[in-house]
């Protein structure tokens, strides 16, 4: 996948876990000590948007099948993001007076008004959905490191295979100069045979001429 996306990714998470616990510290709070807790958790809510924006181009830069993923992961985080938001607007409007409350419903801020624990227990459920995500990816990497493995593991056969033919072949040249050395021998060899002959044949020929030539002297006295 991408190393860089999933440092942004645990930077985002934790960040997210440590703003979800301010959110509940902020409800238990009033006055100055909500605000200073909440402009905190507003600090922490640019850092987790600078990350998502960091996430975002990672994801852009990557193979079409890997951005695919890595988008819907960063679509997801800024969903959470946007949970996150609406429970801080709600902690926020808890100290306002009727007055306000009433300017707010009337600007179309309702829904933030009458936002619930159960966006709480949203967001805790896309957290556990991008813990369950984070599991799967860490398993399709181990599969993909695995498979590596074995894909090292068969070069490194292919290349033992490469060296024994190659040796085979070395061999059979080395036979392939001793056949030649030995058929240079045999021919040397009938050569020689062959110079024998004629050497015993003109021997023979000049003592039977001697021989004749020996009768031939008694013969005529």
């Amino acid at each position: 996948m991408s190393e860089v996306f999933e440092g942004y990714e645990r930077q985002f998470r934790e960040l997210s876990a440590n703003l979800s616990r301010k959110c509940t510290a902020a409800g238990a709070l009033d006055g100055e000590q909500k605000k200073k807790k909440l402009s905190e958790i507003k600090a922490g809510l640019e850092d987790a948007e600078s990350l998502i924006r960091k996430m975002d181009s990672e994801a852009r830069s990557k193979q079409p099948n890997v951005k695919a993923v890595l988008l819907a992961k960063s679509r997801e985080y800024k969903s959470d993001l946007n949970n996150l938001k609406t429970e801080v607007k709600r902690i926020a409007t808890d100290n306002l007076n009727p007055s306000a409350r009433d300017q707010l419903l009337e600007s179309g801020m309702a829904d933030t008004l009458t936002a619930t624990a159960d966006q709480r227990s949203r967001l805790m459920m896309s957290t556990e959905r991008l813990n369950q995500t984070s599991d799967r990816i860490k398993d399709s990497r181990r599969t993909m490191l695995e498979t590596e493995e074995l894909g090292v593991s068969i070069l490194q056969d292919l290349h033992s295979q490469r060296q024994s033919l190659l040796h085979a072949h070395d061999t059979l040249h080395g036979v392939d100069d001793n056949i030649g050395k030995s058929k240079r021998i045999l021919t040397a060899i009938s050569r020689r045979m062959n110079r024998n002959k004629w050497i015993i044949g003109i021997i023979v020929a000049v003592l039977v001429i001697a021989i004749g030539l020996v009768l031939y002297f008694k013969l005529s006295k």
